[in-house]
């Protein structure tokens, strides 16, 4: 009988100590592999995937490795709320997630259930705890984007007048979000704003855009549409003579611009995020050891520095006790100055602020390759939080 009770207790310890030893930090990952922004969402999933690799080799979090559990939601709102729940059955302590419907429709649940999201949504009223509390990214939102990509200009223009600025955008949620803003700072900065156009999203000519752009003869137009669109109105502006630049927001402005716009994208200027590929910042070493030396989109590198700071939560929050997705998020709001190996500006979080930075990287293309210009970094105005 002794022996019996001696065998299970033996049988048991071994059963605990294997358990421990196999634990592991479940991260919920939403994706977009086949829908509607999967041009984009493939390789930042995989940039998501490639860092937990990473820091799995590298000791993950205090011994403990992070396990992705990742859903295809096909940018469909009811697919990401599905998949949602099946992570909290499965024990997430966060989540990646991914576009704008998506994360608004998350926010009640993950405040309920306290997991942070890191998203890569980056509509500024996300970034205000007061109405997003387990919401972080590390993006700034649309509207600092915006404002720092006319920082840029006006920094260098060298002319007496004004300059003269147009939006061009789709008639989309999406399209309107920074406009406000943007607007406002143009005016703050001495611009003089001359109009907006509305170019669709799968605009397949943009002729009449361009001629009246050619009438207002702006010399900057912000684009806030995706890469297809951007293209299209790149090409038509050179084959009709239009002489003003291109000003591109993060989702039209990457490697793919170059091999659907051609020469007509040289030299335009656009918003990112994270380092173009390739960039000289102690992180390309192990982005390049990670991808074997085969070049990625800047989308990529947004999702590998996303998971960095994500897993740096969590080291945070394991230095403090257990790893929770309340402690991820408190510890999260207690990070300053965050360096994701030069990949991507420093990130601050606040207990009432989650912006991650006010700074954005300015890039432009130059023979057909996507190139870093300048970080331009705006002050951390509390009256710009969540607008």
């Amino acid at each position: 009988m002794f022996k019996r009770i001696l065998t299970a207790s033996v049988l048991m310890a071994t059963m605990l100590i294997a358990s421990t030893a196999f634990a592991t930090l479940k991260v919920g990952v939403l994706s977009d592999l086949t829908g509607p922004t999967s041009s984009v969402g493939v390789p930042y999933a995989q940039g998501v995937k490639d860092c937990v690799a990473y820091i799995n080799a590298n000791g993950g979090v205090s011994g403990e490795d992070i396990e992705l559990i990742q859903v295809d939601y096909a940018y469909n709102v009811q697919q990401a709320l599905a998949a949602y729940k099946r992570f909290k059955s499965q024990g997430i302590v966060a989540l990646q997630g991914w576009g704008t419907g998506d994360t608004e429709a998350l926010v009640r649940f993950v405040s309920r259930d306290q997991i942070p999201v890191f998203s890569a949504s980056y509509s500024a009223h996300l970034m205000d705890p007061q109405k997003a509390p387990y919401n972080f990214t590390i993006a700034p939102d649309y509207s600092t984007q915006g404002r720092a990509g006319l920082q840029y200009i006006k920094n260098n223009w060298k002319e007496a007048r004004a300059p003269k600025l147009t939006f061009v955008y789709p008639d989309k949620p999406y399209g309107h979000v920074p406009l406000k803003a943007m607007k406002e700072y143009a005016q703050e900065l001495g611009f003089e704003v001359t109009g907006d156009e509305i170019l669709d999203l799968k605009a397949m000519d943009a002729t009449p855009q361009i001629l009246a752009l050619k009438q207002q003869n702006p010399d900057f137009v912000w684009v806030g549409g995706t890469t297809p669109s951007t293209a299209v109105l790149m090409k038509d502006a050179k084959k009709l003579g239009f002489e003003g630049k291109f000003l591109v927001n993060i989702w039209g402005n990457d490697e793919n611009l170059a091999k659907m716009a051609g020469p007509a994208c040289e030299n335009n200027l656009g918003m990112q995020a994270a380092a173009v590929y390739g960039q000289n910042v102690p992180g390309m070493k192990v982005i390049e050891e990670q991808t074997k030396g085969q070049p990625q989109m800047t989308h990529y590198l947004r999702g590998f520095v996303s998971t960095l700071v994500m897993a740096e939560g969590m080291k945070m929050a394991a230095a403090n006790g257990k790893v929770t997705g309340e402690s991820i998020k408190n510890a999260l709001e207690t990070m300053r100055d965050y360096d994701p190996m030069g990949l991507a500006p420093a990130i601050s979080f606040f207990p009432n602020d989650h912006r991650p930075s006010m700074a954005i990287n300015v890039c432009t293309v130059k023979d057909g390759k996507l190139e870093f210009l300048e970080t331009v970094a705006l002050p951390r105005d509390a009256k710009w939080l969540g607008k």
